[in-house]
């Protein structure tokens, strides 16, 4: 997670467990008067059988049912600030677990032209018969090398020559005359994805 997204979490998190902590303190306070009140009135606790006698009894169960009424809305006031704070340390798990994965995109980006390169470079060779065989395999193992490092961090390859067009993954760049229609045929240059996101598409000829 960048600052800028851990200083706009922490706000959140630090005010939600606050709000936890005064609906706790709502429902302790709250208890303790209901409690109070409920043994003043209570001969078997406090000994005197005449405060039964002389208390007004609508009075007493008024008093009592907004006490309950307190306690509950303290408690619902709990639920609420537990569920707040729960659901921010779960934004901020999901914040830092996106930043995680995306991290590496503008420098991922940069690299897909030194693949692009190495491609070229095993294309040019293989094309020169008085190429040496020792070179082009050379050529071979450092752009597998270079797309193992790739897959390793999410970066996975969009080849999808003979498969179904897809305008979230391919780019049109021209028609290709030798494949069914929206078939992808000449594959111009080969996109990728990072961690499922699309990082650059595929240019391609399709079948018209």
């Amino acid at each position: 997670m960048s600052n800028n997204e851990e200083n706009k979490a922490a706000p959140d998190l630090e005010r939600d467990a606050e709000s936890s902590n005064v609906a706790h303190d709502n429902i302790d306070r709250s208890e303790t008067v209901l409690e109070q009140t409920m043994n003043e009135f209570n001969p078997e606790v406090n000994g005197d059988e005449t405060i039964a006698n002389n208390i007004d009894v609508g009075v007493y169960e008024e008093r009592i049912a907004q006490l309950e009424g307190e306690v509950k809305a303290a408690k619902e006031g709990q639920a609420r600030a537990n569920a707040d704070a729960y659901n921010a340390q779960k934004r901020m798990e999901q914040e830092t677990e996106k930043s995680r994965k995306f991290a590496l995109q503008k420098f991922a980006k940069e690299l897909l032209e030194v693949v692009d390169n190495l491609e070229r470079a095993i294309v040019s060779v293989q094309a020169d018969d008085d190429a040496d065989d020792a070179i082009l395999e050379g050529v071979k193992l450092t752009h597998k090398s270079f797309l193992t490092v790739l897959n390793k961090h999410g970066v996975e390859v969009v080849d999808p020559q003979q498969e179904a067009f897809n305008p979230e993954l391919h780019e049109a760049v021209g028609i290709d005359p030798n494949v069914a229609a929206d078939t992808v045929g000449e594959v111009l240059q080969k996109g990728y994805t990072l961690n499922g996101r699309l990082l650059r598409p595929a240019m391609v000829k399709v079948g018209q």
